[in-house]
């Protein structure tokens, strides 16, 4: 009774299994410019042969246009980076003569030079003048 039973529960799971195809009619295409273009064959092979080099021209203009578009932009990246750089260089030279203009001042000169002993004149510098000879 099992064997049966076993049977007869493949039975159903095959039927289950088994798809019912319903065909659809075709639906017609509206006869516009573009359906006869692709169906009716509204350019020939001989006119696309034709066609063939300024088509060829045309992608070569389109992939000189995308190759110069890719230059200049690269080229406004390096422009940027590069006044980027600039600014901060100039900066950088501003602060450093700033900073220089302070450290060559007199007090501070003199701070750094007491180090080594040297001392600011107190007195004023002589002047000495040559005698001329008198003959």
């Amino acid at each position: 009774m099992t064997n049966r039973l076993r049977t007869e529960i493949q039975a159903e799971e095959l039927a289950e299994k088994e798809l019912i195809v319903e065909e659809r009619p075709k639906k017609e295409l509206q006869d516009n410019v573009v359906i006869q273009f692709l169906t009716k064959g509204a350019i020939t092979t001989e006119d696309a042969t034709r066609a063939m080099p300024f088509i060829l021209y045309v992608v070569f203009l389109c992939m000189l246009y995308i190759g110069n578009r890719h230059m200049s932009e690269n080229n406004i990246r390096d422009i940027a980076k590069i006044s980027k750089e600039v600014k901060e260089l100039s900066w950088e030279y501003k602060s450093t003569k700033a900073d220089l203009a302070y450290k060559s001042t007199l007090t501070e000169v003199a701070k750094r030079v007491d180090t080594l002993g040297i001392k600011t004149p107190v007195e004023p510098p002589l002047k000495i003048a040559e005698e001329e000879a008198q003959q």
